[in-house]
């Protein structure tokens, strides 16, 4: 049975330290995106109910009281439930602990980190986990080298220059399809990333979708992803 995901999971509980000051008074994903007044987790909510999402469990921790204020205010495209980690679980933990709040136990789910702004299909993603079998699907994203870097021949001389140049290393891009069997093997409490992927990698049960070419994805992790941000709306708008 071919079922594409209609509930997700978002991480919000983030400190966001590299992000100060503007994370002193809210939570990562509460940081706006210039340009756009709205904060990266009504970008993903917007993505995610394009994608077909209807329910969504926003997992909170820090200032969580912020992300929940701005929730019950704004106009959502779908319906979002909050749960609010009181000590941190770790980030298998949080996913599990968020997952027992989701309507449908039984049917697949998305999640994705809060602070990830990315646009791409996640209805393909899902049937490519679907087809491979999966427990779990991973998007994977080839970042950009921060460094611009430099080609040599054999001999030692300059060839050439390269401007922040792909990484030849995909990595995991932070938004996730699962199947209802996955949520079951989620640590109570820690990493699913140390503990339940590598397992799942050795039984050929994890999968790995990498992203479409030309996807938008970006993590926003400092003032300075924000301000690459966008630059990068500007140019797709203009």
């Amino acid at each position: 049975m071919h079922t594409t995901p209609t509930q997700a999971v978002v991480l919000a509980g983030g400190q966001g330290s590299r992000l100060r000051p503007y994370t002193d008074d809210r939570p990562k994903p509460m940081v706006e995106i210039p340009g756009t007044g709205t904060p990266i987790i009504g970008h993903q909510l917007s993505w995610l109910a394009a994608e077909g999402v209807t329910d969504a469990v926003v997992s909170c921790g820090h200032l969580a009281e912020v992300l929940q204020e701005w929730l019950e205010s704004a106009d959502l495209p779908l319906k979002v439930t909050t749960v609010v980690e009181t000590e941190p679980l770790g980030r298998g933990g949080g996913l599990k602990y968020a997952a027992a709040r989701l309507p449908a136990p039984d049917q697949p789910w998305y999640a994705t980190n809060g602070d990830i702004w990315t646009r791409f299909s996640l209805r393909e993603m899902a049937a490519f986990h679907t087809e491979r079998d999966a427990l779990a699907t991973l998007a994977l994203a080839r970042p950009r080298i921060p460094w611009g870097a430099v080609e040599t021949d054999t001999f030692g001389h300059i060839t050439d220059f390269i401007e922040s140049p792909p990484s030849p290393f995909l990595i995991n891009a932070g938004v996730y399809v699962f199947s209802a069997a996955f949520t079951e093997l989620l640590p109570d409490l820690g990493d699913h990333e140390r503990t339940t992927f590598p397992r799942l990698a050795r039984e050929r049960r994890l999968a790995g979708f990498p992203l479409p070419q030309g996807a938008y994805w970006r993590a926003i992790d400092t003032a300075k992803d924000l301000t690459e941000a966008a630059k990068e709306l500007a140019l797709q708008r203009g």
